[in-house]
């Protein structure tokens, strides 16, 4: 299925409304695979898209995206700044991001509360792999 950096799962909740889901999951898709460095997939309909679910369900589309291991900051930074933009276009479109047992969602209408979440997933998720800042550098 997928190869470097840690998988992430994808799935945009609309309520039960199956039709959309997979219409909006094709078209978050579509938008994550034309970045370089992001490598973006449908799981299959047995895998398991959350832990404890035994696969995706009836009608449940998600997505799994990685990005280059090497670059785990930078590439989760793209990957989230692209959610966030893909969700600006209509404010009631949601991404459930899920990476390992951790996972946040993502709304088309955030506030600082939210984007904060954000921030905290993202340095929950990249640990101590990408390169710090130096405050002491001239």
């Amino acid at each position: 299925m997928h190869n470097g950096g840690t998988p992430w799962t994808l799935a945009v909740p609309t309520g039960g409304d199956t039709l959309r889901q997979e219409r909006l999951t094709r078209d978050l898709h579509d938008t994550l695979n034309r970045t370089d460095g992001l490598v973006v997939g449908f799981h299959d309909a047995d895998e398991p898209t959350e832990r404890g679910h035994k696969g995706a369900g009836v009608g449940e589309v998600a997505l799994w995206a990685v990005g280059s291991a090497a670059v785990a900051r930078p590439a989760s930074q793209v990957l989230i700044t692209l959610i966030k933009e893909w969700c600006a276009k209509e404010r009631h479109r949601k991404v459930v991001v899920t990476v390992g047992a951790d996972s946040i969602e993502i709304t088309g209408r955030p506030d600082a509360t939210q984007e904060r979440m954000v921030r905290d997933f993202q340095d929950r998720i990249v640990g101590g792999d990408g390169p710090e800042p130096d405050d002491d550098a001239a």
